[in-house]
């Protein structure tokens, strides 16, 4: 489990890495703010979705530092 897995991780404003929907095959990953948490359950096993202030829309891989 990584720290995007976890709801209480991810707060409006932090910058994150996510995997879009069309890039989870190859796994690349897209950079942005999150502007709204899509996923409303406490953990989820592929990551948190969020939707970008860029409205892009991906779960969370990384909380960038």
């Amino acid at each position: 489990m990584n720290e995007g897995d976890k709801r209480e991780n991810i707060k409006p404003g932090l910058k994150v890495k996510i995997v879009l929907k069309e890039d989870q095959r190859s796994g690349k990953l897209t950079e942005g703010i999150v502007k709204d948490l899509l996923t409303n359950s406490a953990i989820h096993p592929h990551g948190i979705k969020v939707r970008l202030e860029n409205g892009q829309v991906g779960r969370v891989k990384e909380i960038v530092k």
